[in-house]
């Protein structure tokens, strides 16, 4: 009898393996575009302009889409107000209705973008088995910000309908912002993130700060390589801009450095390096943005993409591979071997060649900003400035991003996280996050939650 019971058991096993084992695997792109919140919104100005009644079944409608049910969960965990009744007197706003006929022809530009393209696009310069799913909601709404949310459960990134933003440009920012979101669900794995937590505390917080460098490499994804300018479809105001701050790259290298030297030999307070942090994100894509892409193309110019994406998976790898390349090129700053040892190695005896370090607490803010961010958590760095501009480093800016924002995406789990710091709202991209190992934020601009 006990014979036949653990034979049973064993064919059920092989049966139920089996069955696993045939299930497909979950696509490597899932992308929805939600328009419901936007599309109840347009209905009801069109009533507006013919001179019909808005019926309350029309409010209802609103009221229970998705993109807005979404809206306000975000805001109201901020902390914002946000009221039906304050949300009705801005639908039935002459300045609304002003702008009802632009509304809807950017509505149906922007609806007709290949997101799973887009998507497709950023899983190029992310590694191999990794995935990007997240909701789409082009939404109309009184704030001109735009952003992720819900990264870690149920990720979605909320894009201000914008008519100063093309077809093009939304498209470049919605890849950006893709580029964060698969690349927070994938670096660094597991391993390298137990590595990392067990080096000294200096050594982890530069670590989590680097992964506002996947600003760069998002920039550099959604261009479609080191070959393509980041704002080809950008105005030329915004190219012209980023080539100056590209052109300071050696001195915003160095000044960043200066900040990771002060952070490992304890220097900085936590507000202080956070303020510093912060300062990096710039009004529109400051140097976390220029230093990273610059550093991207070149590593991949020098030795290809597959270790370009592995050096910024694992940020530990990240300013050798740099140096590697930047040798190779001849004429381009290095970071200084003292860092990038410690980096590496992650050295306990940092101060011996960096300075004493200052009396800091066990468990700093620096700590807990980056971590937030890494998570896209509101507690992180905040909003961002957006690239949507309208709205912030990623889904926001002016260029390929879609208007004026801080940044983020970032947004992550507890991981290193690569789309920059904090859930908030981003500029020119969704900029607004610290960190997350990976470059998102999460892509939308640098600032703090507003």
């Amino acid at each position: 009898m006990i014979r036949k019971c653990l034979l049973l058991s064993l064919f059920i096993s092989t049966i139920l393996s089996a069955a696993q084992a045939s299930e497909p695997a979950p696509p490597a792109v899932d992308v929805q575009v939600v328009t419901d919140e936007a599309d109840a919104v347009l209905a009801i100005l069109a009533k507006r302009k013919a001179g019909e009644a808005v019926a309350e079944a029309d409010w209802r409608r609103l009221f229970s889409s998705e993109g807005y049910v979404r809206l306000k969960k975000r805001d109201t965990g901020m902390g914002r107000p946000f009221e039906d009744s304050d949300f009705r007197g801005f639908v039935l706003s002459e300045e609304l209705a002003a702008r009802a006929g632009s509304l809807a022809e950017t509505f149906a530009k922007w609806t007709k973008t290949d997101a799973s393209g887009a998507a497709r696009r950023a899983l190029a310069y992310l590694p191999d088995g990794a995935r990007i799913r997240a909701k789409i909601y082009p939404v109309i709404k009184p704030r001109d910000n735009s952003f992720v949310f819900e990264v870690k459960t149920d990720p979605a990134i909320f894009l201000y309908l914008d008519p100063a933003v093309t077809a093009e440009q939304f498209e470049n920012t919605l890849t950006h912002e893709l580029h964060h979101i698969g690349n927070g669900g994938s670096c660094p794995p597991a391993a390298v993130e137990a590595e990392i937590s067990r080096l000294p505390k200096g050594v982890r917080t530069v670590l989590l700060w680097m992964g506002a460098f996947g600003e760069g490499l998002a920039m550099l994804a959604a261009a479609g390589g080191p070959d393509v300018h980041p704002h080809a479809v950008s105005k030329a105001a915004d190219r012209e801009r980023w080539d100056r701050d590209v052109a300071r790259f050696p001195e915003d290298l160095r000044k960043i450095e200066t900040f990771f030297q002060d952070v490992l030999a304890g220097r900085l307070d936590e507000e202080g390096a956070r303020k510093t942090a912060a300062s990096f994100y710039g009004e529109t894509q400051g140097p976390w943005y220029t230093v990273g892409w610059k550093m991207a193309t070149t590593i991949e110019k020098a030795f290809g993409r597959q270790r370009l994406v592995e050096s910024f998976c694992d940020p530990r790898k990240l300013l050798a591979a740099y140096n590697d390349a930047a040798r190779k090129d001849g004429t381009l700053p290095l970071w200084s071997e003292e860092v990038v040892k410690a980096l590496a190695a992650g050295s306990p005896r940092i101060g011996s060649f960096l300075g004493a370090p200052a009396k800091v607490p066990r468990d700093t803010q620096v700590d807990r900003i980056a971590r937030g961010a890494v998570r896209g958590d509101p507690g992180g760095l905040g909003s961002h400035p957006p690239r949507l501009r309208a709205r912030p480093p990623s889904l926001g800016t002016r260029s390929p991003t879609l208007g004026n924002q801080p940044p983020t995406l970032g947004t992550r789990s507890p991981r290193l996280g690569a789309r920059p710091p904090g859930l908030g709202d981003h500029s020119p991209r969704f900029r607004g996050r610290p960190p997350r190992l990976g470059t998102r934020s999460p892509t939308l601009g640098n600032q703090p939650p507003t």
